[in-house]
């Protein structure tokens, strides 16, 4: 099963930018991971993990309300990564930052794979 390698945390002060990677642990042909739905996932300190975006092959995107407008989720097929491009962040955007496979689109779908470690974000001055 492949698993995911999150990247591209970091401190950062409000209103400031990061863009976090996700990149598979093993090479998936390009052909494949083009029919994966990519999802990301964040959890904060004492709460549950909850999903943030998605993204499917073709590129549909949905986003939980809490970051849409500040949140862009992208992929590159032929290099099996998915992203995350994350502005204007706020403290409550702190959290371990996770990606996985999805089971599909929607904000109610769920993870497929293994976790992998996740990149912490913390917004704070």
């Amino acid at each position: 099963q492949v698993q995911f390698v999150e990247s591209g945390g970091g401190l950062v002060q409000p209103g400031g930018s990061l863009r976090l990677s996700c990149a598979a642990s093993e090479t998936i042909s390009e052909s494949i991971f083009r029919f994966y739905t990519m999802g990301w996932y964040r959890q904060a300190p004492g709460k549950q993990r909850e999903l943030v975006t998605t993204i499917t092959g073709g590129g549909i995107t949905n986003y939980v309300n809490s970051v849409k407008g500040r949140f862009t989720i992208s992929r590159d097929n032929a290099k099996n990564t998915v992203y995350l491009q994350m502005n204007s962040l706020k403290p409550e955007d702190t959290a371990i930052y996770y990606c996985n496979r999805n089971s599909g689109a929607t904000l109610l779908s769920r993870p497929l794979g293994s976790w992998g470690r996740g990149t912490q974000v913390t917004v704070s001055s």
